[in-house]
């Protein structure tokens, strides 16, 4: 098939990258599957996931990954006693008014896409597989191929320099040719499992779906492929659109690619990296492309375990039109190559709220380019550690808490354990032994020291830091203590996002002044009509009630009048109880919610994740 990124070329380099790194499993997911060359190569090897915004590649994807061999076309056959491909080519049609291709793309129509024989033609064809399917004389498996071998089979006769942006003004002799219906090219191989056929935004998809490999092929250069194939578009659907200009392009312009400006390309790439549930992901891309190499490569690092990515460059043949640039026999196709990091870095501060166990779903909400990710409440940091960015910032009101992080990521790891061990050793820490700890909490509440509260904190009740209104910290002993899970969590907390800042304000003190609005303010407040016991305002700090709901709320819609993005986790519904306050805020601005059940081993809860922009389409 004529098809720019045409992936038959490369299927034995992307095949060697499989075997190099040893990878196995049973999901591939081709996400811009194009021209279906790759899911077909590999369909009995893995279960194919296949995705492409065009309905008419969809529709060869369809063709190729349901099939394991060409259809019989069974019931057809009985009915005419011929196989439909010879009894098309056989068939002549007589044009009228509902003849799309023939009324608009051939001479009839002032353009010559195609010679008048063979549009009238193509027009008969698709009208009448229509029919065939309605009147079930063909399933919809026979459709889909007859649909397929019929795009493929237009682009032998279509005068035109290989898309449809353009026709010739002189026919081509391949043009003047007269049709014929050609069976679509199949592996003829049995099917590795069920397949999977998608015809949506690839970045919509990668949300939804999750397997072993992902390989991706986006568009490399500015070349709008709905324009380039509009005509192809056009046969699939058979929509009769409104077209416009000389070409005859289709009027909406929906399916435009996200990939075809620099920018806009990276920020995708990040959101499929961000959102990739996969453990392998491959990138095919070339040196020419619009993202220089290394900064896609730069990016892919990023989410990679141990950062750590290979790259394979391949010679290949560039493609041009009028608007290449011409850059010699240098072009290279590359396959970025890495395994995803999926590791959640867990807090060594067992903390109250934490939201180690959702953060896979606070990150399904992330627009697609975080600049800087300021986890403005952020307590143990279990979010904002995990967030890759170009810069986190961490901000908590409280002071012990404060401390804590402050030491756990400032400190030489070896040192703070030995710090840690010293304490423990000191006073003869056991689990649960309750004049040894009291006599750390005394100790403490004398001098302050936070490696000393830090390893209160290991061995008190529940892991929960109360403080009287004195400010002396007054937890009972409880039935945990220092373990080698500790030790590793201590040595692993180190944030994804190196460029990193600690501060100890109240949200609303944090500066705006140097933030752009590719920032995320993620807010984590107490949740005032559930029970825990740090809403009271009886622990020496502030506590959270209505009002500090309400003043929340204000500041958060301040950011939002600005022009930033928010996050904000809370509950709407508790028990029996409503938080009124905030579901009129959202219901006020129109807010986007979603809904993460039964959060909470012992007293479930609602849990929402609200924002002021739409997760599935920023």
């Amino acid at each position: 098939m004529r098809f720019l990124g045409n992936k038959t070329r490369m299927l034995e380099n992307i095949n060697a990258v499989i075997e190099d790194n040893n990878i196995s499993g049973s999901v591939f997911c081709d996400l811009f599957a194009g021209s279906g060359s790759v899911g077909d190569y590999f369909k009995s090897r893995f279960s194919i996931v296949a995705n492409d915004y065009l309905s008419c590649l969809s529709i060869i994807n369809k063709a190729k990954l349901e099939n394991s061999q060409a259809p019989k076309f069974a019931v057809f056959c009985k009915e005419f006693g011929i196989d439909p491909f010879t009894y098309f080519n056989q068939k002549s049609y007589i044009a009228d008014s509902q003849y799309f291709i023939t009324n608009n793309y051939s001479p009839i129509g002032g353009r010559q896409f195609f010679t008048e024989d063979n549009a009238i033609k193509i027009d008969g064809i698709r009208i009448e597989i229509e029919e065939l399917y309605k009147n079930f004389i063909i399933d919809l498996k026979e459709r889909n191929y007859l649909l397929a071998s019929l795009i493929e089979s237009v682009m032998g006769i279509s005068n035109t320099s290989g898309t449809y942006e353009a026709f010739l003004k002189i026919w081509d002799k391949r043009a003047l040719k007269p049709f014929v219906l050609e069976p679509i090219s199949i592996c003829e191989t049995a099917l590795y499992s069920k397949n999977q056929v998608y015809n949506t935004d690839s970045n919509e998809l990668i949300r939804k779906v999750k397997g072993d490999i992902l390989y991706i092929d986006p568009p490399y250069t500015i070349t709008d492929y709905s324009a380039a194939y509009h005509l192809l578009e056009s046969i699939a659907r058979y929509d009769y659109p409104t077209i416009k200009g000389i070409t005859g392009r289709r009027k909406e312009n929906n399916t435009k690619s996200k990939y075809t400006r620099k920018e806009q390309a990276l920020k995708n790439f990040e959101d499929i990296f961000r959102q990739a549930q996969f453990a392998h992901v491959l990138v095919s891309y070339s040196t020419q492309g619009l993202i220089p190499v290394d900064e896609l490569c730069e990016l892919a690092k990023k989410f990679a375990v141990n950062n750590e990515i290979k790259l394979y460059e391949f010679p290949f043949r560039e493609y041009k039109n009028i608007r290449s640039s011409q850059k010699g026999d240098n072009l290279k196709e590359i396959i970025i190559y890495f395994q995803k990091n999926f590791e959640v870095i867990k807090s060594p501060l067992n903390y109250t709220g934490s939201k180690y166990c959702i953060f896979d779903e606070i990150c399904k909400v992330m627009p697609k380019h975080i600049s800087t990710f300021i986890d403005a409440m952020g307590g143990a940091f279990n979010v904002g550690a995990n967030i890759v960015a170009d810069k986190v910032i961490y901000n908590e009101f409280l002071p012990h808490t404060f401390n804590i992080i402050k030491i756990l990521l400032n400190d030489n790891k070896q040192d703070l354990i030995k710090k840690v061990e010293n304490i423990i050793k000191e006073f003869n820490l056991q689990k649960s032994d309750k004049q040894a700890y009291l006599n750390l909490r005394n100790n403490y509440n004398a001098n302050k020291d936070i490696y000393k509260l830090f390893v209160l904190h290991m061995y008190c009740f529940q892991n929960q830091m109360r403080f009287n209104s004195k400010l002396e910290f007054n937890t009972p002993v409880g039935n945990c203590s220092y373990n080698e899970t500790l030790v590793e969590r201590i040595l692993k907390f180190i944030p994804k996002t190196p460029n990193f800042e600690l501060l100890n304000l109240s949200y609303e003190e944090i500066d705006l002044n140097y933030l752009d609005k590719d920032t995320v303010f993620y807010f984590d407040p107490p949740y005032f009509i559930t029970s825990a016991t740090y809403n009271d305002g009886k622990r020496g700090f502030i506590g959270w009630d209505s009002d500090e709901e309400t003043r929340l709320l204000d500041y958060i819609t301040s950011l939002h009048l600005k022009g930033y993005k928010f996050v904000l986790s809370n509950v709407i519904y508790h028990n029996e109880l409503t938080n009124n306050i905030l579901a009129d805020w959202i219901n006020t601005h129109k807010f986007f919610i979603k809904n993460i059940d039964n959060v909470g081993s012992k007293n479930s809860r609602d849990e929402v994740l609200i924002t002021n922009f739409d997760w599935r389409e920023s």
